[in-house]
């Protein structure tokens, strides 16, 4: 008789318990680990930085029952302060004005501190130390220029009609240089010299009184009124075209060959300055703002040197950039009288000394070629300009415009 043969199970088929991997008390050690770090740090942390710091920085240490220091006297504007609870309660640390909180830190736990950043105005304040039965402390703000310039700042509402009115005169000035620009092409296409030249220094006045703001566009200003001493070929670049190139072919070589197409891109481009112009949005800064930037600019040498040296018009490019940059300036008047009467006669004035030490310049009503006025002359207009644009320089600060 056989003996029945039972199969033993194979290795895969028998059963076992899954000894745990000598890995995991390690893996669980540091997961342990990191997050005691991670405690740690952010422990850490908590009691070492907790926001921003601008300004001026004032460290404040609250105990039980007093604050250290408890008294400051500070400049107005925008302050820090590092407060340090060395209590054995958690505190709260106010500025308050009156009854009503200014600024505030609350829950600063013993032993951490907190940082607290507010733009300080100018008047008398107290302070809490802790607890509310502590004594009070006292903060003085003393006003700066800055923040009397603020305090002093008209609403915005308020530059709502001298932006309308500086928008109106751009305008103005623009379609009239697209106007003579236009009549200039149809006197050059005509073969006209005589109008021509009539109409070429017509159409320069209206773009020296906007040059403020039509300067800005540098694409139209290098070809409307680029200069030959900042061309690589000075006269024969191809660059040199707009007013100088006419200029050049009208005052100096009595011609109009080749003119034609010069003239016609200096109207359309007359065309496309008055439509920047009409789609341009000023803020308040900008009237004051652009006049500065004018004045600087004639500064750089334009009456050293003068701009115009084949037509010598010179005298009349500068009255019809100060009548652009007085308008957009003296727009203020009323507000800047308000901010600082002293500051606005100053500028008024100023606009009119050099106003007359022009007009002396002038013979038999007219002014004459540049080139005939004295180095001396000239040095007195280039003082008193920047005399002016000093002026101008504090008319945004006055108004709290910075």
């Amino acid at each position: 008789m056989t003996t029945p043969h039972h199969d033993t199970p194979s290795a895969t088929q028998q059963p076992r318990d899954k000894a745990p991997s000598a890995l995991v008390p390690w893996a669980l050690g540091l997961a342990l680990l990191l997050v005691l770090a991670g405690l740690a740090l952010f422990y850490y942390a908590t009691r070492t930085a907790t926001g921003p710091q601008r300004g001026s920085i004032h460290k404040v240490v609250v105990g039980d029952s007093s604050c250290e220091p408890a008294d400051f006297k500070l400049p107005a504007g925008l302050t820090t302060f590092e407060i340090h609870n060395a209590s054995r309660r958690p505190l709260e640390w106010e500025i308050l004005d009156g009854v009503m909180v200014v600024a505030e830190r609350e829950n600063i736990a013993p032993g951490f501190h907190s940082l607290l950043t507010v733009k300080l105005r100018p008047g008398s304040f107290a302070i809490t130390c802790g607890l509310l039965s502590n004594p009070r402390g006292t903060l003085e703000v003393t006003p700066t220029t800055s923040s009397e310039a603020e305090r002093l700042r008209p609403p915005l509402q308020s530059f709502i009609g001298p932006l309308s009115e500086q928008r109106v005169f751009l305008i103005m000035q623009g379609n009239a240089m697209e106007r003579e620009a236009q009549a200039l092409a149809a006197a050059v296409e005509a073969g006209d010299l005589d109008a021509a030249r009539a109409h070429w220094l017509a159409a320069r006045l209206p773009y020296k009184r906007i040059e403020a703001v039509a300067g800005r566009f540098a694409d139209l200003e290098s070809r409307i009124d680029p200069q030959a001493d900042y061309l690589q070929g000075r006269e024969e670049d191809p660059g040199f075209t707009g007013f100088h190139r006419l200029e050049k072919a009208l005052f100096e070589q009595h011609t109009l060959d080749g003119l034609a197409p010069v003239a016609q891109q200096l109207a359309e481009d007359a065309g496309q300055l008055k439509g920047r112009i009409r789609a341009l949005q000023q803020k308040p800064e900008d009237l004051a703002g652009s006049a500065l930037w004018q004045a600087e600019r004639l500064r750089d040498g334009a009456l050293e040197h003068g701009q115009n040296p084949y037509a010598q018009s010179d005298l009349a490019d500068l009255q019809a950039n100060l009548e652009g940059m007085a308008k957009s300036v003296l727009l203020l008047g009323e507000l800047l009288q308000g901010a600082s009467a002293e500051l606005a006669t100053r500028v008024r004035a100023d606009f009119d000394g050099l106003d007359k030490a022009l007009q002396s310049l002038q013979v038999n009503g007219a002014f004459p070629a540049y080139r005939e006025i004295a180095p001396a002359q000239r040095a007195e207009l280039d003082r008193r300009l920047e005399q002016l644009a000093q002026g101008i320089a504090q008319v945004n600060p006055a108004l709290g415009l910075e």
